[in-house]
């Protein structure tokens, strides 16, 4: 989810300064390949509000408060992304393209009586986001091919029986050298650490805290522009999880559902958005890595209602 449009170079310069003189320049840059048609989804099932207009509704206030039946059907929505992404994960390899896994990945969730939440969100012409090496979100299925050595990040999301679940993991192609490695784990350990603090009346600004001290120590860039958000009966709402330290007031609470979803970067962690008006790339052209989990705030701590 992005937080705004305006992207602003001012934090890279002072975190990055000549460390992108020192990036691997022997990857090729993504470029757009050709996209194809919408596919279609069967009339029986139920579509998100959003579907019927090309503007994207932003986040609605107020946050996702469930009831007992309400928390059953967040984890009905949050198991079925979690089966569609592991599945998805299977398929990647060198010379699959995007645009098939985003074919599986729709035939998976329709089959499963469930609607791919981002077909039709503002305009997005596909059932799953690909971003592939730096490509931060929101990468479009196309015609590329995977490459040995490229990692990409599969972020998948349904609306079933009315509630979103929403996921991504980064996964390896092939042989991926140890940059790209290192950067995918450390992601995944912002993630894990970060739910871990997770509680009832715990503030949503530790969560910032939690991913920038852990991704400082390995001097890599947190993205700021794109954030975590409360999910639900709508896929955006309150509250907005930051990534990067902040001072943002509010608590968790009960029965609260929301995403976290740290992207970090190995240079520049300051966005360039393409024409698409979706993809958005590092500056540098510097790897970048995503992990995300739909979580439910419990008496205990956090319940991953994304995983199988």
């Amino acid at each position: 989810m992005q937080l705004s449009r305006g992207f602003s170079g001012l934090t890279d310069l002072l975190f990055n300064g000549s460390r992108n003189a020192e990036l691997n320049s022997k990857r090729k840059r993504l470029r757009p390949g050709k996209v194809s048609p919408c596919r279609p989804v069967p009339d029986h099932i139920p579509r998100p509000p959003y579907v019927k207009s090309k503007k994207p509704p932003g986040i609605a206030s107020g946050p996702e408060v469930h009831d007992e039946k309400g928390i059953e059907c967040m984890r009905a929505s949050g198991r079925l992304a979690a089966q569609v992404l592991e599945y998805a994960g299977t398929l990647v390899k060198p010379g699959i393209k995007t645009d098939e896994i985003d074919q599986a990945v729709h035939q998976m969730i329709i089959d499963n009586g469930a609607y791919p939440s981002p077909l039709g969100y503002g305009g997005f012409p596909k059932s799953v986001c690909t971003s592939v090496n730096e490509c931060i979100c929101h990468g479009i299925p196309d015609s590329r091919e995977l490459e040995d050595g490229d990692i990409i990040n599969i972020d998948v999301t349904v609306y079933l029986n009315g509630y979103h679940g929403d996921t991504s993991t980064t996964f390896f192609c092939g042989d991926v050298d140890d940059e790209g490695r290192n950067l995918v784990q450390v992601t995944k350990e912002c993630l894990d650490k970060a739910i871990s603090i997770c509680a009832p009346g715990v503030e949503f600004k530790k969560i910032g805290r939690t991913i920038q001290d852990h991704a400082d120590k390995h001097r890599y860039g947190v993205v700021r522009q794109f954030v975590g958000h409360g999910v639900g009966r709508v896929f955006h709402a309150d509250p907005v999880i930051l990534h990067y330290r902040n001072n943002d007031s509010g608590r968790m609470v009960l029965n609260q559902t929301f995403t976290i979803e740290p992207m970090l970067t190995i240079g520049s962690f300051n966005p360039v958005m393409w024409d698409d008006d979706w993809t958005v790339v590092t500056e540098d052209g510097s790897l970048s890595a995503q992990f995300e989990h739909t979580i439910l705030i419990t008496k205990d701590g956090a319940e991953i209602l994304t995983q199988c």
